[in-house]
């Protein structure tokens, strides 16, 4: 099981800078994966003149190291399309139960059957020389202030290393500490000499409906190696330990999104920004003035009301929580790919907490909640500009429209969101989502964010049938 966002994302990702994030190019999030796994490369027929007996001192020609070269660096970058994909060997995802990158697939099922506990490896796979396994307790403030420290300095960036995601450490706890967490499956890895933490995987437990099927699943996320240990090949080390240990309690399904194409993804969406503090963007190269446009045309384009405008919107409470998870889990019905919340798990992703989490709800005359909406904050570092040091960054999470029209509803949300300070709405067109994007000026990402599901195969799926969002 392999890495979101964890977009993520992963060592693979962030071994060939993959974005994540930004207007250009920013579409990563969670969440995840990859495995530096670039194959050996191999020359087709004919790149290259082989001398023969009748010409043994023929020269390679300019054009055929040049083509030569082109299929090298082909085989060692990530893929970014499937096209691209299927011209790629992948060494590591060829040993996992995953599909491959053409197998067509009509069935919606396990790809291995469950195991017998004794039949799962008893002990850690083996690191490099060199390191060691360390299973973090967030609970501790220096640890967590660790995992903080390789995230914010290693995690996934653009494609510019312009930008980079900056989990905050109360928003790590929230993202890796639901109802079931388990501590082993915050899986470390250290410097033996210095006990400096290098690495790390993440799984957290989740009910997921894969069409008509509900399955236990994990959500993997945070794969994260340090940057100058990306030739060892840990990354896949860790998502094979975390796979072990994660198989030990009898999980044998994950999910997980990347910023590149793997073997194989169930779909594919794209990421959509909104504009909040347009002149903020300009001026760190997230965005640029459209052509024909002024600044002070492009203030007054993204302009937002003062205040809400329907009527009974307000911050989710407590109290709210029961008519809510209900609200969201008959909406998710209508999706082919869906988590399914009980109301303790519904408490924790979404009663508000500052810098995390934000819900509100449209609340008719009657008492009942007829809306919802819900995004997360999730902040970047811009690594070189001399005056703006963070991108505040808000994701649409979870939205219900019944009752309020969704441009209206989610107009509501990008006018608190931008009174709470933030630079830019960011949503996938995933869900329902492609009602507002266009309609509230959302302008569309270069980037795809792949879903992935491990040990398991069914039909690819089209962004509008996900209904599922990891951080």
């Amino acid at each position: 099981m392999e890495d979101t966002k964890a977009t993520q994302s992963s060592d693979y990702h962030k071994e060939n800078d993959e974005k994540h994030q930004k207007k250009k190019s920013k579409n990563k999030k969670k969440r995840s994966g990859g495995d530096g796994d670039h194959g050996v490369p191999t020359l087709p027929d004919g790149l290259v003149n082989v001398p023969n007996s009748s010409d043994a001192h023929q020269n390679i020609s300019l054009k055929d190291l040049k083509m030569a070269m082109e299929v090298l660096n082909l085989q060692q970058k990530p893929a970014k399309t499937t096209e691209e994909a299927l011209h790629k060997s992948y060494q590591f995802w060829s040993t996992q139960p995953v599909p491959k990158m053409d197998e067509k697939i009509i069935s919606n099922e396990p790809i291995e059957p469950p195991k017998c506990v004794e039949d799962i490896r008893s002990e850690p796979y083996t690191l490099p020389d060199g390191f060691q396994w360390d299973t973090l307790n967030l609970n501790e403030p220096l640890v967590l202030k660790e995992l903080y420290t390789l995230l914010n300095e290693n995690y996934v960036e653009d494609d510019d290393c312009m930008f980079r995601f900056d989990y905050q450490t109360d928003f790590l706890k929230w993202a890796l500490q639901p109802p079931g967490w388990r501590m082993e499956w915050h899986c470390g890895v250290r410097v033996v000499k210095s006990g400096r933490l290098v690495g790390f995987i993440s799984a957290i437990p989740a009910q997921l409906r894969i069409y008509d099927h509900v399955q236990t699943v994990v959500e993997i996320n945070f794969l994260c190696v340090h940057k100058k240990l990306r030739a060892k090949r840990v990354a896949p080390v860790l998502i094979r330990e975390i796979t072990r240990r994660v198989n030990l309690t009898g999980i044998f399904q994950g999910v997980y999104t990347a910023g590149i194409v793997l073997p194989k993804p169930i779909a594919t969406c794209r990421y959509w920004h909104r504009s909040l503090n347009p002149k903020k963007l300009i001026d760190i190269k997230f965005s640029h003035l459209s052509r024909n446009m002024t600044m002070q045309r492009t203030l007054k384009l993204f302009k937002l009301p003062d205040l809400p405008k329907t009527a009974g919107f307000r911050k989710m409470e407590i109290q709210d929580c029961e008519k809510v998870v209900k609200l969201l889990n008959d909406y998710l019905g209508k999706f082919d790919l869906a988590p399914i919340f009980s109301e303790e798990d519904f408490k924790h992703w979404f009663l508000p907490q500052s810098g995390i989490i934000d819900s509100f709800v449209v609340e008719a005359s009657d008492g009942s909640i007829t809306d919802f909406v819900s995004y997360y904050t999730l902040p970047s570092t811009v690594v070189y500009h001399p005056v703006h040091k963070t991108l505040k960054a808000a994701y649409s999470f979870y939205n219900v429209s019944t009752k309020t029209p969704w441009t209206d509803l989610m107009l509501d949300g990008l006018i608190t969101a931008k009174n709470s300070g933030f630079d830019v709405f960011n949503a996938l067109d995933l869900m329902e989502n492609k009602e507002f994007l266009e309609p509230l000026k959302f302008g569309i990402g270069d980037g795809n964010l792949q879903y992935y599901l491990y040990n398991w195969r069914c039909p690819s799926m089209a962004p509008n049938k996900i209904g599922l969002v990891l951080q």
